[in-house]
């Protein structure tokens, strides 16, 4: 699969790891930084990136991490065509893509532990959209916002 990755500082470490990961399972991986530590650098200058790349479809899927997590999932969702979310456990990872369509996943580098984080990207790539009517439904009343905020601008 291939993949984005991107992350601030607080999701600098994991994210390295989870590039040599990732690689050596075979996936095609597109890092959007930080390409290095910088405790001054701001999320929103990797995620934006990344999330853009996943509405293109220039890549398939993204992990967004920062410190937390939530300043990476409030800044991907801004993106129309991301859906993404705060990933802290085994059934959101891939529920969240099964009933929900997500994809792009954010993970908090100071609170998750890399071993979680390798077994929720795992089952976050695994995972598939179940479709059906009335996840359909669901994702159209989204898109239909997204379409309703950018008339608004």
């Amino acid at each position: 699969m291939r993949l984005g990755v991107a992350a601030d500082h607080g999701g600098f470490e994991l994210k390295e790891q989870l590039l040599e990961e990732l690689r050596d399972q075979g996936h095609e991986v597109v890092d959007f930084g930080a390409l290095e530590y910088d405790p001054q650098d701001d999320y929103p200058d990797y995620i934006v990136p990344l999330a853009r790349a996943v509405a293109k479809g220039e890549v398939e899927r993204g992990l967004a991490i920062c410190g937390s997590g939530v300043g990476a999932c409030v800044a991907a969702n801004k993106v129309p065509g991301v859906r993404a979310a705060l990933i802290t456990d085994v059934f959101t990872a891939h529920q969240g893509v099964e009933d929900d369509h997500m994809n792009v996943m954010c993970l908090g580098g100071r609170v998750t532990c890399y071993a979680l984080a390798w077994d929720l990207v795992q089952i976050f790539l695994k995972a598939r959209f179940k479709g059906g009517e009335r996840f359909q439904r669901r994702l159209d009343k989204v898109a239909r916002l997204e379409k309703l905020q950018e008339q608004d601008w």
